[in-house]
């Protein structure tokens, strides 16, 4: 049987319909999973552990600042109480499982959170300026767009086997970013500015985060490996029947 791989959502739009971009699902069907969306608002995260193999929290709009005591700015956007409370709740839960998880862009931020981290930064531009993360749209209501740069994995991180490379292109495409990993992960790979751009969480079987876009760009050659590791590590997770 393949493994199920859930796949966190974006909140409800204006016609009250959940969606989420393609290529997520296509990402994890390329590696051998078979995707389902997790919607926000369920009460009871605990009961999807229980029937999914490996989890995957999405990018998307940011975390409200009231979540973590944090600071308001003007380039944060598409803000949701019903997403922000379902996926820091199930990421509660992760981290106290065994279940293969992977964190992409909004969801390395998620899981430091749930975490114990509370340093995000919440506009990149202010503070690494050397280089962008991604094209700055002039306001919140023009829509950004990504950029590709090359990261640096740290040695001997689980990235570094997964990749078997040093450095490696990504597809970014973020505003916000954590100064430091939070309590209890590893750094695994930076920007070449210091941006941090991966972590890990070596109390767990199999838990990433990056802070960029692989499911942009699986067709490169190096993103799409990332997927194969986490479908696979998900494929023994598997309950019987």
């Amino acid at each position: 049987m393949l493994p199920l791989i859930g796949i966190t959502s974006y909140g409800r739009n204006a016609m009250n319909e959940f969606r989420l971009y393609a290529n997520y699902l296509e990402a994890v069907r390329l590696a051998g999973g078979v995707p389902v969306l997790l919607t926000p608002g369920e009460a009871h995260p605990e009961v999807l552990l229980d029937r999914l193999d490996g989890i995957i929290f999405s990018g998307g709009g940011d975390v409200s600042p009231a979540c973590f005591g944090g600071d308001a700015h003007p380039m944060i956007y598409s803000l949701d109480e019903e997403r922000d409370r379902f996926e820091l709740d199930l990421a509660k839960q992760v981290l106290r499982s065994d279940i293969p998880t992977l964190g992409i862009c909004r969801g390395l931020q998620v899981l430091n959170l749930a975490s114990g981290g509370d340093n995000l930064i919440p506009h990149v531009p202010d503070v690494f300026t050397t280089m962008p993360h991604r094209l700055e749209p002039p306001n919140v209501q023009t829509r950004a767009q990504p950029v590709q740069h090359s990261v640096t994995i740290t040695p001997d991180s689980y990235l570094a086997e997964i990749f078997e490379s040093e450095q490696i292109p990504v597809v970014s495409w973020h505003h916000q970013a954590i100064k430091t990993p939070p309590p209890n992960w590893q750094l695994a790979a930076q920007a070449p500015d210091g941006l941090i751009e991966a972590i890990a969480y070596p109390q767990h079987p199999w838990l990433l985060a990056v802070q960029w876009h692989p499911e942009m760009s699986i067709h490169d050659g190096y993103q799409i490996k990332l997927f194969q590791a986490f479908v696979t590590a998900a494929t023994p997770h598997q309950k019987s029947t």
